[in-house]
């Protein structure tokens, strides 16, 4: 029951001082003890943004041009201000 918890705080984004606050442990000791489901819990949440995130990308307005350089940005590391390519 408690990491069923701990996952779906974490996926949801809870920081890991309020989730060990809900569940009165020190921060450490959730880490030491809930590892495992907090690993889990963000890369669900990562995975979600990513969908959302690609949802936006795939519009034609202002909104999904932001959306392509973000991720051109943080996948990519990808940068405007660089020189093009030799070749």
């Amino acid at each position: 029951m408690r990491r069923r918890l701990v996952q779906m705080l974490a996926a949801e984004g809870i920081p890991q001082r309020e989730i060990s606050r809900a569940l009165e442990i020190d921060p450490k000791t959730l880490r030491q003890h809930f590892r495992h489901e907090l690993d889990i819990g963000a890369a669900k949440l990562e995975a979600a943004l990513v969908g959302h995130l690609l949802r936006l990308a795939g519009g034609s307005d202002d909104v999904a041009l932001r959306a392509i350089k973000f991720i051109l940005k943080a996948r990519f590391g990808w940068s405007e201000y660089a020189p093009p390519p030799c070749g």
